[in-house]
């Protein structure tokens, strides 16, 4: 029987994140949006007068620093209490307040870059002689007089500030759309028994060693995708138009130049990349031909890329141990780095569990007080690499608001995946070389290469995309359901070649992508995935010293152009080698005996008869379970010492078992036996049904 999916109600205090942290009540949110508000007017008062001394431009960006920190605190909590569940109006509404009042400051500070670049550069350093305070805000008056060719007169920048609110219009759209409204029917799995799909459990159920389960799941998603596939095209086409408006108006080539530009990133690095993953596309076929045979089919279809091609005897993680584990593999990041992430697992700066209306996926946010996670944890191994990725992006931003004034402290999305990503790798050498069970690590290493195929092609193959629906939009091409889905359609194909069936849903996935709102988000995640296996590979060989670097460069917020961050840290992402060290990696992990190792130990995964976690059946959950045409069903027989204590000596496990292809409501059962509820009576029940088997 499948868990059902919790209220929010239903979660446990310490699993949810400590957003009273930031305000105590509702209320206390509300003052302090009204002195935001306030300062708001205060600093529109500047307007016609940070040109005209040094001391008025000091008083004006010492108010925005004050104004940055409080927004920052307002914005978090309104934020994290609607993403725990997009279906409380109340906090959208919270949300709605806080950005109407963040849009109105850029509105009324909109005079700032063009009073800026009316300053002389003899005057701008008479100023920093003047007032020797100023000297630290240099590099960010550098960066915006840099930008002169883009910003416009005053009234004009007044006017895109305004419009600001609107252009994040489809954004909002699509996340309430599908984290909040979209219903999926049920999966069905081969016995049977329906599984819930969300957000949060579809990648779930795609992992699962059922494939009749995972084309259910699969078809039954983009079915409800496809119901509302106008809608989802003419959201997303919105959200082109408005990357196009806002790159014209600001005298922009494209909105790639646009949005890089703000990150000083040289578009040359997101062209390099595809045209690099281009190269490599060989290696992914490569992968994708050796995912098919090692499954055993004739076909293999999109639903069949995430089961791991490996099972492990008992996949569930507890979060407690995942967090143990975690903690261990970046203990080479020394004391300090674990202190502190020690402190983040110890004092609810997580949300860990899904709950009903909940937004989808995983993220951390940077805030005053401290970061916060947002997990929809299930207790698979990759849930337990998304909380080192996540935790990874928390240290990243303590770490930076620690060590960097108020004007710096913020990184720029392009190395904000390399801290995340960066954990993820260590966790992985960690785990491959704790392990001396040859089936688990194969099952890692199977992982290792899933990460390839998902973080450097896939988000790459989303980069590409992405690019390539705003040149046809540059073109004068209107963006249909039927054009996204003709174009997706083609880059999947090429990107995971003939050996896949390029199934007619596939064509839709683009409607469920999130990142493809993020305005040219999501290529970093297969450039910061490079830099992090250079960076932690130096970690590991260097020790200490590579260290000492790596810990500067997550210290260095935006004090330093991304790139000479990274360079700082010992990788140059201006040089295709990061990409292509870590492609040639893939190639080694195919080539070098891997694909061997997997195809030894994949029968195993058919001899493997699967029992879930002790837990499970503590908590009352029936389990039906198959072994070549061996059917099963355990059902626990639970007795309580107390209303949340299990009497384990009193309570037992019923195991029935039957032969064929029928569920267990049309089949009759062959026998039965009742096992003690514990470790040694699970596998007592194990070697039962194996002779049941033979």
């Amino acid at each position: 029987m499948s868990k059902k999916i919790p209220e929010r109600s239903e979660i446990a205090i310490q699993d949810q994140w400590a957003l009273e942290d930031l305000y105590a009540t509702d209320e206390l949110w509300q003052e302090d949006l009204k002195k935001l508000q306030a300062e708001i007017d205060e600093l529109a008062g500047f307007a016609g007068r940070i040109s005209q001394s040094a001391q008025e431009l000091l008083a004006y960006r010492k108010l925005v620093d004050m104004f940055t920190i409080r927004a920052e605190r307002l914005g978090n909590y309104a934020m994290r209490r609607g993403d725990q569940d997009k279906r409380d109006s109340y906090y959208q509404g919270m949300v709605g307040q806080f950005m109407k009042a963040y849009v109105e400051a850029e509105a009324k500070t909109s005079f700032e870059t063009p009073e800026l670049l009316s300053i002389s550069d003899e005057k701008m350093e008479e100023f920093y002689r003047e007032e020797p305070e100023l000297e630290l805000y240099r590099r960010y008056f550098d960066k915006s007089r840099s930008r002169r060719a883009h910003i416009l007169s005053a009234t004009e920048e007044k006017l895109l500030a305004a419009a600001g609110e609107m252009s994040q219009s489809p954004q909002n759209i699509f996340s309430m759309f599908s984290n909040a409204d979209l219903k999926f029917k049920p999966a069905v799995d081969k016995d049977g028994a329906e599984h819930p799909i969300s957000q949060g459990t579809y990648i779930a159920c795609l992992e699962s060693p059922d494939r009749v389960l995972r084309k259910s799941a699969f078809e039954n998603y983009y079915a409800a995708y496809e119901s509302f596939r106008n809608t989802c095209a003419a959201t997303l086409d919105a959200n082109v138009k408005q990357l196009q408006f806002f790159a014209d108006a600001r005298k922009y080539a494209s909105p790639l130049e646009a949005s890089l530009d703000c990150t000083e990133v040289p578009t040359s690095v997101y062209h390099q990349l595809i045209e690099s993953v281009h190269q490599n596309l060989d290696k992914m076929h490569r992968y994708v031909r050796l995912r098919k045979k090692l499954l055993g089919v004739d076909e293999l279809h999109m639903y069949d890329l995430y089961t791991p091609l490996v099972a492990e005897a008992d996949a569930h993680i507890e979060f407690a141990d995942a967090k143990k584990t975690v903690l261990e593999a970046l203990s080479c990041m020394g004391e300090d780095y674990c202190k502190v992430l020690k402190e983040g697992f110890d004092n609810r700066w997580i949300d860990v569990y899904e709950n009903i209306g909940k937004r989808s996926g995983a993220y951390s946010a940077g805030s005053p007080v401290h970061p916060y996670v947002l997990l929809n944890y299930t207790g698979t191994l990759d849930s337990q690499f998304t909380l080192a990725h996540e935790m990874g992006h928390a240290l990243h931003s303590y770490l930076s608001n620690k060590n960097q004034p108020t004007v710096y402290s913020d990184y720029v999305i392009f190395v904000a995946e390399v801290a995340s990503t960066c954990n993820e790798a260590l966790l992985m050498e960690y785990l491959l070389g704790k392990t001396t069970d040859k089936k688990q690590r194969a099952y890692l290493i199977n992982h290792f290469l899933d990460q390839f195929k998902g973080t450097l092609y896939r988000q790459t193959m989303f980069a590409e995309y992405e690019l390539r629906i705003a040149e046809l939009n540059q073109q004068g091409t209107t963006l249909t359901a039927d054009v996204l889905c003709s174009e997706y359609k083609k880059l999947n194909e090429l990107y995971y070649g003939p050996d896949v069936v390029s199934d007619d849903q596939i064509a839709l996935e683009w409607a469920r992508i999130p990142h493809f709102y993020y305005n040219y988000y999501v290529f970093q995640y297969a450039t910061g995935y490079s830099a992090a296996i250079a960076l932690s590979r130096k970690i590991l060989a260097e020790g200490k010293p590579a260290v000492e670097r790596y810990l500067g460069f997550l210290s260095g917020g935006c004090s330093k152009t991304p790139i000479d961050l990274l360079k700082g840290a010992g990788v140059d992402m201006t040089s295709p080698e990061p990409v292509n060290t870590a492609l040639e990696l893939f190639g080694k992990l195919l080539e070098g005996g891997t694909s061997k190792v997997l195809q030894v130990d994949a029968p195993y995964r058919f001899r493997l008869l699967r029992l879930p976690v002790l837990h499970s059946f503590e908590n009352n959950n029936v389990f039906t379970g198959s072994y070549g045409m061996l059917r099963f069903k355990v059902t626990p027989q639970i007795t309580m010492k107390t209303p949340k204590e299990v009497d384990m000596e009193q309570s037992s496990m019923r195991c029935e078992f039957w032969h064929g292809l029928f569920c267990y409501e049309k089949s009759e059962m062959e026998g039965e036996q009742v096992f003690p509820l514990s470790e040694e009576g699970k596998e007592q029940m194990r070697l039962w049904l194996l002779e049941q088997a033979k």
